[in-house]
């Protein structure tokens, strides 16, 4: 049995019973939360139960998650990501520790597997045959993914900028795929409408409510695999603000279970190309719609869905919003893979960036923890990564060229 009880608006704070509502609210039109039976979640779950659990997915936590059983998950492995302890680099920055959490390894590549298995999950519970998103790449090809593991049909909109790489993916799964000739806002109002019309079950984010559920499950794996000591701050990127209130909401369930003794910091990093979070977080709270034209295609949003609930993950976590250019995004991703081996997406990057902005300015402490949550795998877009690179040297197969252009890159360098 799922241990919810019921919904309630981030924005107007109605609260709604089960089966009552279905996605946003009725009364603002904002995203739901879902709430639990937390006294039934503590009866089940303890540290105990969950250090005897041999389940390394995501799915170790199912007392915390809205699902009935586990006989609809999909096949697929999700979560129970690596955390890297990057001693090295610590000492070099003069903190106590940096941690990063590589959700690229997820089998579709990057953290939106989360919130996708789970909305596979909750539409076959529905009795959906298919079910749809608008995604800027990386939540399409996930749902993608998980679709074709549990032979579900999906249909997927993007905008026509999505990276090459994520397309690809997508047209590999077998997903229907309809790209809007236009930015991810109108692809998303566009799936809405079809959803709609149509009677597809609607994953997109900030619409089901479902989705933070899925991504609060990396706060969960962090805390676990950190021995419940939690950093003093987790750095990650925002686009639609579905992931920082997601970890954050995972963070919080931690803590009323008693789990956690205290809260991180959430760091919510934009590109300054698309800053409507992280300026409403710094500013009057408010949120305004804005053009979006950043690199990273995974946080190019100018109307975020999930924004309520964002930048009040940042403030209520005392937190901060951080923008970055989109050269400091770019240049994040080779010195990401160089200083740690791990190669992300311009999205994902970002975060790293922010790490940086933050350690500049001089606002963070010597003695803070601080874990930088990585999002998505650089192969995703490989193209943008490349502007960060020298191009490579160019020879016939010839030992006495290779030599002498060796020697002049030598002497270049």
């Amino acid at each position: 049995m799922s241990n919810v009880c019921g919904f309630k608006c981030v924005g107007c704070l109605r609260e709604f019973a089960i089966g009552e509502i279905e996605n946003v609210c009725p009364n603002c039109g904002n995203n739901l939360d879902v709430v639990y039976d937390y006294d039934r979640v503590q009866a089940e779950l303890t540290r105990a139960s969950l250090a005897a659990d041999r389940n390394f997915t995501m799915w170790r936590y199912q007392s915390l998650l809205p699902v009935e059983s586990l006989s609809l998950v999909p096949p697929l492995t999700v979560g129970w990501t690596p955390v890297y302890n990057c001693g090295h680099l610590a000492e070099r920055f003069g903190i106590r520790q940096l941690l990063i959490k590589d959700d690229g390894r997820n089998p579709t590549g990057s953290f939106k597997d989360r919130p996708s298995a789970l909305a596979v999950v909750k539409a076959r519970e529905a009795g959906a045959s298919i079910i749809t998103t608008a995604s800027s790449g990386n939540a399409g090809s996930a749902l993608a993914g998980m679709c074709a593991s549990v032979a579900m049909e999906s249909v997927i909109f993007v905008p026509a900028s999505a990276p090459a790489a994520k397309v690809a993916q997508l047209q590999i799964y077998g997903s229907r795929l309809v790209i809007v000739e236009g930015s991810y806002d109108e692809a998303y109002d566009l799936c809405i409408a079809a959803s709609e019309r149509f009677g597809w079950y609607q994953r997109s984010t900030g619409y089901n409510p479902y989705t933070r559920e899925g991504k609060k499950t990396a706060a969960l794996e962090i805390a676990e695999q950190l021995n419940w000591d939690v950093p003093d701050k987790v750095f990650v990127a925002a686009g639609d603000g579905n992931i920082i209130s997601g970890l954050w909401k995972g963070f919080n369930d931690l803590h009323r279970i008693g789990f956690i003794e205290r809260l991180p910091q959430m760091m919510g990093v934009q590109s300054d190309r698309a800053p409507a979070i992280v300026d409403a977080a710094s500013g009057d709270g408010v949120v305004r719609d804005a053009p979006a034209q950043t690199i990273a295609d995974s946080i190019n949003v100018g109307k975020p869905r999930d924004a309520t609930a964002a930048v009040r993950a940042i403030r209520d976590s005392g937190g901060r919003g951080v923008k970055v250019t989109d050269d400091e995004i770019i240049a994040a991703i080779p010195k990401l893979a160089r200083e740690t081996g791990v190669f992300a997406e311009p999205a994902a990057a970002a975060a790293y960036a922010g790490l940086f902005k933050m350690l500049d300015a001089g606002s963070i402490k010597s003695d803070e923890r601080v874990l930088v949550m990585l999002t998505g795998n650089g192969l995703k877009d490989a193209e943008a990564a490349r502007r960060a690179v020298q191009e490579p040297l160019r020879v016939r197969p010839d030992y006495d060229e290779l030599t002498r252009i060796w020697n002049i890159a030598q002497g270049s360098t």
